[in-house]
């Protein structure tokens, strides 16, 4: 009997409705393709059950997406609620309570997509961003004091941990011996006198476990400089959860589109489901148009795959991407072409084989 994997599937907010019907389409394809299959469950959690029950999520939300092996979420945000509401109402529990201390993402130029950058072709920038995901500037530690009046503070803890450093660090060198065995390490200790020198300690200690691997380490605000300048001397780089959180961003842009960059949140010990999403956002200036690009939430989906194991299977949606991308004739708006996200999303999954 065929492999069937139970997926979660929350679309949330704005074009993360648009996106997830073709990062589904695209999964079941390869599923037919490679022998598995998938069993969908979808939830209404968003930003719109917020504005009528007050939560984004049901007290029991995490309960019931234990059950799953993933959770495919599409994007979650809307104007009329505060991000800090729609975030802490949903991503960092899921992300908290199912230990998804890795949030991963590649950078990669393929071709077919046009760079910011001057002189960089396909093959020239190949890496990734090993995020931290559960602790660091990220914290719940904290407060306000003195509301309203001219005396008002608001203070906001980071928490580094020796168990949290450690396990993403070993994470990125693991992931560096499948490529091209290096790692960089993005910090601040110059600036920030107790959690970063701590992350720095920390990363020395574990980088004498990995011999084999070429490390270094840069202040985050010329690692962001030599992101834009010298894209090309990068293969994992780790950093902390705000740290992590701006390269992640930095890292698609540099590459052509935010619209096309995946994301896992991953608990790799599989003790507690995956969520996979794109990095993109709800987009609510173009929610409902049809023109989104599905190319970040269908791979996504191969990272799911690669997850599950699956890895034939996700390195065919992957050359189905770069193959249409190459091509050239569907683009989305992002790309510079004027095709719907269904007709990109049509192309990427037709491709698949």
């Amino acid at each position: 009997m065929a492999k069937s994997y139970r997926i979660a599937v929350i679309a949330g907010d704005g074009i993360g409705r648009e996106v997830i019907p073709q990062g589904i389409v695209a999964m079941e394809a390869a599923a037919r393709a490679y022998g598995f299959g998938f069993v969908w469950n979808e939830f209404d959690w968003s930003c719109e059950r917020y504005t009528k029950t007050g939560r984004m999520m049901p007290e029991d939300g995490l309960e019931r997406l234990r059950l799953y092996d993933a959770v495919y979420l599409g994007a979650v945000g809307h104007p009329d609620v505060p991000d800090h509401v729609s975030l802490w109402g949903l991503l960092i529990p899921l992300r908290r309570g199912f230990h998804q201390y890795v949030n991963l993402r590649p950078v990669r130029l393929l071709a077919g997509v046009e760079t910011p950058l001057r002189d960089r072709a396909p093959g020239d920038i190949d890496f990734y961003v090993v995020r931290e995901n559960n602790e660091g500037e990220y914290s719940e530690i904290g407060g306000r004091l003195y509301a309203g009046s001219e005396y008002e503070m608001a203070m906001q803890e980071a928490v580094f941990t020796k168990r949290g450093c450690d396990r993403i660090m070993r994470y990125a060198f693991e992931l560096a011996r499948t490529r091209k065995k290096h790692v960089t390490s993005a910090t601040k200790s110059n600036g920030i006198i107790h959690t970063m020198p701590f992350w720095d300690e920390r990363f020395a200690a574990v980088a004498r476990d990995y011999p084999d691997v070429r490390t270094d380490r840069y202040h985050i605000d010329i690692l962001t400089a030599h992101f834009v300048r010298h894209p090309d001397w990068f293969d994992v780089v780790v950093g902390s959860n705000l740290f992590g959180d701006i390269l992640s961003d930095l890292g698609p842009a540099v590459v052509g589109s935010i619209g096309i960059a995946p994301s896992g949140n991953i608990n790799p010990e599989r003790e507690y489901p995956s969520m996979f999403e794109p990095v993109h956002g709800s987009a609510p200036d173009i929610a409902g148009r049809g023109i989104a690009n599905p190319i970040g939430q269908i791979w996504s989906g191969a990272m799911m795959l690669e997850h599950f194991g699956e890895s034939a299977a996700a390195a065919a949606v992957e050359r189905a991407i770069a193959e249409v991308l190459a091509e050239g004739g569907t683009r989305t708006p992002d790309l510079g072409g004027n095709a719907g996200t269904a007709d990109l999303g049509a192309a990427i999954t037709a491709a698949i084989r």
